[in-house]
């Protein structure tokens, strides 16, 4: 699958290309759709959010610096969830480090053009693995534990994306965390990268209860959870989104700085 963006940035389309041997069938028809619309964030209509908060203090300047940006996701509601697993209380380079030794292990692979692809674990295939198993990719034995039970549950289909992808986002989160292991956060930066939920607000996430309080609200120190999500609540409808243009004032305000 390739996409590419084509005409100017208001009056733009993306082109997509299927390759393969089952580039036709429906079934690679709806994947590539499905991560045009999630993985790239297409599928959310942003006009009225930009009409909303066009003068908001906080985040207006970035709807011009950055417009057009999206919630990136990722291919599946369970790969978006293990990745949030594996990124809980340890930095992205490690977490994404973990992830790429456990897709170069179970995923499949394809050869295109010369070039190998591999894909991310499907459930199934995790799920032939024991805790132990998981245990050797750096994981602690909670984590390894975690993995395993994602992957039981969307492995037998106790789990599925269409059915998280129909409950309104509270139920949703309340499904997911039923899984142990899986807290608020971890639901709510799945839900956010995996389904493009554009109202969902991580709100005790280390980026917000840090950054955004100190470097855009002016805060001297970290504060709670709880404060960050009433202070969220102005951008109802589109928390979720707005927290992405945040990031984007807060990188522009560091290059300005540093520069």
């Amino acid at each position: 699958m390739e996409v590419r963006q084509e005409g100017t940035i208001s009056r733009s389309e993306l082109r997509v290309t299927l390759e393969g041997e089952a580039a036709r069938s429906p079934a690679a028809r709806r994947a590539a759709q499905r991560m045009v619309e999630i993985g790239l964030g297409a599928r959310l209509d942003t006009r009225p959010f930009y009409r909303a908060f066009r003068r908001d203090s906080l985040i207006g300047g970035a709807l011009g610096h950055a417009r057009g940006l999206r919630i990136a996701g990722a291919a599946s509601l369970w790969e978006a969830l293990v990745t949030a697993v594996l990124s809980q209380q340890v930095n992205l380079v490690f977490a994404y480090d973990i992830r790429r030794e456990l897709a170069l292990a179970f995923g499949r692979r394809a050869r295109r053009r010369g070039e190998t692809f591999v894909a991310f674990p499907l459930p199934e295939r995790l799920a032939r693995e024991s805790e132990r198993a998981l245990a050797r990719f750096r994981l602690s034995r909670a984590k390894a534990g975690t993995l395993a039970r994602l992957a039981e549950a969307f492995a037998t289909r106790r789990l599925s994306e269409s059915e998280i992808e129909e409950l309104p986002d509270d139920q949703a989160i309340g499904k997911l965390v039923e899984i142990k292991g899986v807290g608020r956060w971890t639901a709510e930066i799945a839900l956010l990268r995996g389904l493009g939920r554009a109202d969902v607000f991580p709100g005790g996430d280390l980026g917000v209860v840090k950054y955004v309080a100190m470097e855009l609200l002016g805060h001297r120190a970290r504060v709670t959870e709880n404060r960050m999500r009433h202070f969220a609540d102005r951008w109802r409808p589109y928390r979720g989104l707005a927290l992405v243009y945040a990031y984007a004032e807060i990188g522009r305000r560091r290059s300005r700085q540093d520069g």
